[in-house]
């Protein structure tokens, strides 16, 4: 391709280019001012949408309603609102708008971005100002109605409230001055509110609803709790703290301690409470008076439930208090007496102190707990301290002589193992001479010919383990510790030897027992008379258990199960 063509198509390329950018630019530029078209249509419409047609609807309405020269004043101040939001507000807005659509006009797109925000801040501000504007002339032009609906449902209530009060003129006495001029005070409010409507004075009318809505709303609470507070505050409590004051006093004579109840000061604060309750009430103020009245009804049916408490916890404390002390007087007896034996158990059995501590442990203990019981005792009879309270210390006393108890019954125990251990060793250790003497009485029943070293040997050491049971029995003072010992090693001992004597025994007689049925057998298999001969070598020499295994393998070659029947035979 030659040089020419080359160039002539770069420079093809050259203007394609240009020709692409040109019409994505054109195209771009076309549609952001098309968005800045719909933008502008868009705040002249939010614009004409500020001077609504409801605004100016109910600004007309204003006029009618003119009765006097504050709702003049009024209207006045609507106008100037009305005319400064027109004349101030949408001017401005107008203005910003020409020089908005004559930058869009040129084209300075950049300087139209930045007065867009401007107008769109100044006509929220203006709708602001038109809907506070409306709201403050709806507040007139809707009064009568809004206020007449209200005054409708307050008047039906009244009458409720009315129609109460004279059915049960009785249960309001107390009240009824308060009741009735308040009655009047309402009957003069709604009164006031038809001249306030007459006269047009719509400002005035708002605050006489509000006192008309507080005083009949107050006179509603009124009515229904009123009957309840008198009632419980002129009949339930007195009757209440004359009850408590009566059982009271009889306990107290009784020897009742109750001052920890606090019961005539407390009366001496309800009496307060309820008289200022009543006053309150004289003024038809009955916040928090139910509520603090059976808070004091509560406080009280408390009182006659600690009363009844205290008269059961005399009659438990009273019940308990031999008890405990026969039981601590007991216990003190028996602890006293293993005391006295201390000495001579501590020599005989070789105790140190540590492992009778606890029996001086136990009679501080009891010291302690007798100490305790004198204390409450006296309490009592100074009456210095409630029975609730005397008889919950003398329930963890009783507890507390509980644990010392067991803990003697276990040193009782385990002191007295030892003498029971004596007994038992003593009782093993004629146990095992029996079973040595059994022992060699039954090798001596079957004549062995050879008796193997090591039934001597074994022999000696339960001999040995014997004796060494009656030396530590002998002994002065005797350790239980090690007599202990000696025996559990003597009679492993003397068993051992038994063990190995029946065994031998047993052995020897089945070998024995097994050559001679084998004997038949000699003359017709010289195998098993070789095996025969071999068993009675063994038997001679004293290996018993090798015997019987020989003659048994030697029988086993003309009888297998020859071993079965022989010690089916031996059993």
């Amino acid at each position: 391709m030659s040089r020419e063509i080359l160039i002539a198509i770069g420079v093809a390329y050259y203007f394609i280019t240009i020709i692409i950018l040109n019409v994505v630019l054109k195209t771009m530029d076309t549609k952001e001012k098309n968005r800045y078209r719909k933008k502008l249509d868009t705040l002249e419409r939010d614009k004409n949408l500020i001077m609504s047609a409801s605004l100016i609807a109910e600004l007309n309405k204003v006029e009618p309603l003119i009765k006097n020269e504050n709702m003049k004043e009024v209207l006045n101040g609507f106008q100037d609102r009305f005319n400064k939001l027109k004349e101030e507000d949408i001017s401005k807005i107008t203005d910003s708008l020409i020089e908005a659509e004559e930058l869009f006009s040129k084209g300075d797109l950049k300087s139209l971005r930045k007065v867009i925000p401007t107008i769109e801040l100044d006509i929220y501000y203006g709708k602001v100002k038109s809907n506070n504007l409306l709201l403050d002339i709806k507040e007139i032009t809707l009064s009568e109605e809004k206020n007449r609906a209200v005054i409708t449902r307050l008047k039906s209530n009244y009458r409720d409230i009315l129609t109460k009060y004279k059915t049960h003129t009785s249960e309001y006495t107390l009240i009824s001055d308060p009741l009735e001029l308040q009655f009047e005070n309402v009957d003069k409010l709604f009164k006031t509110f038809e001249i306030a409507m007459e006269a047009g004075s719509y400002q005035e009318v708002p605050k006489i609803v509000k006192g008309l809505d507080d005083l009949i709303g107050n006179l509603s609470l009124v009515s229904d709790e009123a009957p309840l507070i008198i009632s419980m505050g002129k009949n339930v409590l007195p009757k209440k703290i004359e009850d408590v004051l009566k059982v009271s006093k009889k306990m107290e004579k009784d020897g009742y301690n109750l001052d920890y109840l606090k019961i005539g000061y407390n009366i001496d604060e309800t009496s307060k409470k309820i008289t200022d309750i009543f006053q309150r009430l004289n003024v038809l103020n009955i916040e928090d008076s139910l509520l603090e009245l059976r808070t004091i009804t509560d406080y009280f049916d408390s009182i006659m439930d600690a009363l009844e408490k205290e008269v059961k916890a005399r009659k438990n404390f009273s019940s308990n208090v031999q008890s405990i002390l026969l039981k601590i007087s007991k216990l003190t007896k028996i602890n006293d007496t293993l005391l006295k034996k201390l000495k001579d158990i501590k020599y005989a059995y070789d105790l140190d102190d540590s492992e009778v501590e606890v029996v001086n442990e136990i009679k501080e203990e009891l010291a302690s707990y007798r100490g305790e019981y004198d204390d409450m005792i006296e309490e009592s009879r100074a009456k210095s301290a409630s029975y609730t309270h005397l008889e919950k210390e003398m329930e963890l006393l009783r507890v507390k002589v509980s644990r010392t108890e067991e803990k003697l019954n276990l040193a009782l125990q385990t002191l007295g193992s030892l003498k029971e251990d004596e007994k038992r060793a003593r009782e093993q250790l004629e146990e095992m001479k029996e079973i040595l003497n059994n022992t060699k009485l039954e090798v001596r029943s079957y004549k062995l010919p050879f008796i193997p070293n090591i039934y001597y040997v074994e022999l000696s050491e339960a001999f040995e383990g014997i004796a060494n049971i009656i030396s530590e029995l002998e002994k002065t003072p005797m350790s239980i510790k090690i007599l202990n010992t000696r025996v559990d090693t003597a009679r492993d001992l003397v068993l051992k030897v038994n063990q190995y004597a029946r065994e031998m025994v047993k052995s020897a007689k089945m070998a024995e027992a097994t050559i001679i049925y084998g004997n038949r057998y000699r003359p017709i298999n010289q195998e098993l008379a070789s095996g025969l001969l071999k068993a009675e070598r063994e038997f001679n020499k004293g290996d018993y258990k090798k015997s019987l295994e020989s003659a048994i393998q030697a029988v086993s070659i003309l009888e297998p199960n020859v071993y079965d029947k022989l010690l089916e035979d031996y059993k």
